[in-house]
């Protein structure tokens, strides 16, 4: 088990992360008392979206292929359409993502994030949520679908859009408070 005041946890995202869904997890997560840290592709700075435009800019602490899941107890990714998108055609990107998947860590994605747990071959025979636009994607990946603000199957946690957010939040806390999850090949 692990307190969420002892916790890691790594947010990867790139530019065109849905600006709350970045933001409230990363808020959140560290008000807690978890040290959260953030991922980008290249490591430098990226520029959130929010309503139809971008909006702000968030701090990054270092490069994707520079972080080690070993160093951390959960990953959390950020949807909106274009960073999923670009993640998850990313070879160091998914190798971490795989890398928390096998190793029981928590794994929570919101909105368009599961693509990126579609693109791990993760879904197969769990149940899951997301955006509604992905939903055949996520279904197509093997994975039940429901229309819940948030969902877990052994440490994977999905939600739908920004609205779930705290539901989301909490339940990343909740399972990190459970410890390793012992997960059978999806």
């Amino acid at each position: 088990m692990t307190d969420i005041k002892q916790a890691r946890i790594l947010i990867i995202a790139t530019n065109g992360f849905e600006q709350s869904e970045l933001e409230v997890p990363r808020d959140s997560l560290k008000a807690a008392g978890a040290d959260v840290k953030i991922a980008s592709l290249d490591g430098k700075e990226i520029k959130g979206w929010k309503g139809g435009d971008w909006g702000r800019t968030a701090s990054v602490d270092l490069a994707i292929k520079d972080a080690q899941e070993r160093d951390y107890t959960a990953l959390v990714i950020p949807g909106g359409v274009m960073n999923p998108d670009k993640l998850r055609v990313d070879e160091d990107t998914m190798k971490l993502v795989k890398s928390f998947l096998d190793n029981g860590k928590v794994v929570a994605a919101v909105c368009h994030g599961p693509w990126l747990l579609v693109q791990a071959n993760a879904l197969h025979g769990r149940e899951a949520t997301s955006y509604p636009s992905i939903r055949k994607d996520v279904e197509n990946a093997g994975a039940i679908w429901f229309d819940e603000e948030v969902v877990v199957d052994t440490g994977i946690i999905t939600s739908r859009n920004p609205d779930d957010l705290p539901a989301f939040v909490k339940k990343i806390i909740e399972e990190i408070g459970e410890g390793k999850h012992y997960r059978r090949a999806a």
